[in-house]
């Protein structure tokens, strides 16, 4: 379910003086809890190791295979063309670069800052016969080692929200591509419905831990995954970083009432 509405209003800045999603300078949001900045990503990573061999059908548990669909919105609104190169920034097990080749994308290349989300990731381009035209790189999304204006598309699915620096991801997405490149990122939003919110609410936070200790033996990371959520700017809050990071024609577009939401903007 889309709603296929396209917002571009402004909203006020985070403040001055605190870390992307709100927590005080030197230290950031780690789910509920404010960590020292130093340790995010190290903290994220351990997650990631500790999920990375059942992240997709945890997915697909998550959301009930939602995500799935809302994956093909976003690769077609990245536009396939042979001619377009992407970079795929959190790229982890491949769903939106294979997504990307399968649609007649050019060349891709598929990052994470996680290396064993990224051995899930080629192990399943092996599988699908998607190597060809396909990098793995291991990349920080904060400083990405890529030179300027090399890029047509810069993608993010459900990566953002775990991104120490999300301001520094958003400028650094803005330099690696070309004049007339766009940036698209998918992630969990704020719940435009108020109907949904107490049932969001429950899901998230009753039944995805007891869902991860089931399936991936693993309750603590799914408490992070779906704290991170809520710790995450909201749809007008991002769509003002990205103006901060110097794009343009900033848009969204809320899917399933807002559970997600795709954001759009370009380098000119």
């Amino acid at each position: 379910m889309s709603d296929n509405s396209h917002h571009t209003q402004s909203a006020p800045s985070p403040s001055a003086g605190a870390a992307p999603g709100g927590a005080p300078s030197g230290t950031t949001d780690f789910g509920f809890r404010d960590v020292p900045v130093t340790e995010k990503k190290s903290m994220v990573r351990e997650v990631f190791d500790s999920v990375a061999g059942k992240y997709d059908i945890m997915n697909d548990v998550m959301s009930l295979g939602i995500h799935r669909a809302w994956k093909k919105i976003f690769v077609t609104e990245l536009g396939p063309h042979p001619d377009l190169r992407l970079l795929d920034l959190a790229g982890g097990t491949g769903d939106i670069s294979f997504g990307w080749l399968r649609g007649g994308g050019g060349p891709a290349i598929l990052s994470d800052i996680n290396v064993s989300m990224l051995a899930v990731g080629r192990d399943r381009a092996l599988s699908r016969g998607l190597v060809s035209g396909l990098n793995f790189v291991a990349v920080d999304a904060e400083a990405i080692p890529i030179a300027d204006c090399s890029v047509d598309r810069v993608s993010i699915a459900f990566g953002l929200r775990n991104c120490t620096d999300k301001l520094q991801v958003l400028r650094e997405a803005r330099r690696v591509l070309r004049p007339g490149g766009r940036f698209l990122c998918l992630e969990f939003s704020r719940v435009q419905v108020a109907a949904l919110a107490p049932v969001y609410d429950a899901w998230s936070f009753q039944v995805l831990p007891r869902m991860g200790a089931a399936i991936a033996g693993d309750r603590e990371s799914y408490q992070y995954l779906a704290e991170s959520i809520r710790m995450f700017p909201d749809q007008e809050t991002l769509a003002d970083m990205m103006r901060e990071a110097g794009m343009e024609r900033v848009s969204y577009q809320n899917l399933s009432g807002g559970i997600a939401a795709i954001h759009s903007g370009w380098r000119i």
